[in-house]
């Protein structure tokens, strides 16, 4: 664990909320001069605590479906494992590439245009690394919401930045042109990249990107931009509950009870796993069932039970499909 002051976990808050703000702007609501922010930017980053700054996309809008599967492994060394992994980061439609400890042994979410190409890509996989695979589990992701990480301000943080990150399928598809992709496939991973560097790659003019991607945001393709950091260097762990429900009609009230608790970081909607996913952010265990004890307690008659289990890594976080 990696101890860090109230400022830095201010400026953390602030890129949270906002991951393109200007050094100037987080300056001033963290109450530090420019260069000082940058200063301590470039440290959190050396440090490990920042990752990447990404772009939060909703590719449902741009035409593709998505799926996710848990593998269990058998038969493997760690070098065979590492393999896999690598061949599903390395895979330019793959979303989400996590390694587990507890239920599964690793996650990966992939964005196709339809199940035909879902079904090639995994005839593909079955075929170079089928014999290590076990206890296979499938679903169709169906809406994804994430929540501002408010824990890391407990005491300061606002309601109000709880607002939520909404990725649905099933909507209306926006047709979007070539330079609004390029833009897309640019900042997907490094949201915080200068206009001028966007420019350059995409061969249009500043003025263009900045006006293109404020219209990205406006019709819900850009749901947000947000920093990826490693949270065990702040003393917290990455929880995952599945929930099965006893009274499915009281899904909605459990979500709305949940979401003001600022270790909440997401909640999923899938096909073919449990009724409701969530996940947190936590110091502890025991902080993850007190929460849960809680929940249970407030809805004695809804919950039939749950499982829990630790996101240990995260290999991969990209919202759209490489281009």
């Amino acid at each position: 664990m990696i101890k860090i002051d109230l400022k830095d976990r201010r400026i953390l808050y602030q890129l949270d909320l906002n991951a393109r703000q200007s050094l100037t702007q987080i300056g001033k609501k963290v109450g530090l001069p420019k260069n000082v922010v940058s200063y301590r930017i470039d440290k959190l980053k050396e440090k490990g605590i920042i990752k990447k700054f990404y772009t939060n996309i909703d590719s449902y809008k741009l035409g593709y479906i998505s799926f996710r599967f848990y593998i269990n492994y058998q038969y493997t060394t760690p070098e065979i494992e590492k393999e896999i992994s690598t061949y599903f980061i390395n895979n330019d439609n793959i979303w989400q590439v996590i390694s587990i400890k507890g239920k599964y042994d690793l996650g990966v979410t992939i964005w196709v245009k339809d199940t035909n190409s879902f079904y090639s890509f995994w005839k593909e996989t079955m075929d170079k690394y089928g014999d290590y695979f076990t206890d296979l589990t499938f679903s169709a992701c169906i809406q994804s919401l994430d929540y501002r990480h408010s824990y890391l301000l407990p005491e300061e943080y606002r309601i109000s930045d709880r607002k939520l990150f909404e990725i649905t399928g099933g909507g209306t598809i926006i047709e979007i042109d070539k330079t609004d992709l390029k833009i897309l496939n640019n900042i997907a991973e490094n949201c915080r990249m200068p206009l001028k560097e966007i420019a350059n790659r995409t061969g249009v003019s500043s003025s263009t990107i900045s006006n293109k991607i404020r219209k990205l945001v406006k019709i819900g393709i850009i749901q947000g931009f947000r920093t990826d950091m490693d949270i065990e260097k702040l003393g917290y762990r990455h929880f995952k509950i599945d929930i099965y429900l006893r009274e499915h009609k009281q899904r909605y009230k459990i979500i709305d009870y949940l979401k003001p608790n600022p270790n909440l970081v997401h909640i999923g909607t899938s096909s073919g796993v449990s009724d409701l996913e969530l996940e947190f952010h936590v110091e502890n265990a025991n902080q993850l069932y007190q929460i849960m004890n809680d929940l249970v307690a407030k809805f004695p008659n809804a919950i039939k039970n749950y499982k829990h289990y630790i996101i240990q890594q995260i290999h991969k976080l990209r919202y759209m499909p490489s281009i």
